[in-house]
């Protein structure tokens, strides 16, 4: 295939990536319609992302608060030990299971470069319940982990993308 032809496909999932991740709940003709594709260009394209792994899945965007539940990152510096027990558990979703036993949803869970080595996003019902899967997991892998930090969400501007329609309530916090 053509290097132009290669760069204009690339473009071309980028713009329907984004219209995704604005509403993906719209449907193809609307996107189609947003993007000037065709409708069966749409669906081959999102086909395609698809069972590449570039597009996981599609989610709605929650406000945490009306659902009674507080959105945390926790941020975990690890020890100069091996970590291969540690990965294989978080990587297989032991840690999932662990939250939603104590009523915590995670959300997100990144490996990171920086002063922490991973971050994890999740919502409890409040900080007492955050505390406790912080202790959890200290608990859990006590040999890899040498620092945690706790932090709770006040307000969300942005999520995804989109901005909070509630946003002028932020003076509230401030």
């Amino acid at each position: 295939m053509a290097r132009r032809s290669q760069e204009q496909i690339k473009k071309d999932e980028k713009k329907l990536i984004r219209e995704l991740q604005k509403n993906a709940r719209m449907s193809i003709d609307e996107i189609a319609q947003t993007c000037g594709f065709s409708r069966q260009k749409v669906w081959r394209m999102m086909k395609r992302l698809e069972e590449e792994k570039h597009i996981w899945g599609y989610h709605s965007v929650i406000d945490t608060a009306k659902l009674g539940k507080n959105r945390y990152i926790l941020l975990i510096r690890r020890s100069t030990e091996p970590v291969d027990d540690a990965i294989r558990k978080i990587v297989d979703l032991t840690l999932h299971k662990k939250g939603a036993d104590i009523g915590v949803d995670i959300e997100g869970s990144s490996y990171v470069h920086g002063r922490f080595d991973w971050i994890i996003l999740f919502t409890a019902e409040d900080i007492k319940v955050a505390k406790q899967f912080s202790m959890v997991l200290e608990k859990e892998y006590h040999s890899v982990i040498s620092e945690v930090h706790l932090l709770e969400e006040l307000f969300p501007v942005s999520k995804c993308g989109l901005v909070n329609p509630n946003k002028d309530k932020i003076t509230e916090f401030i």
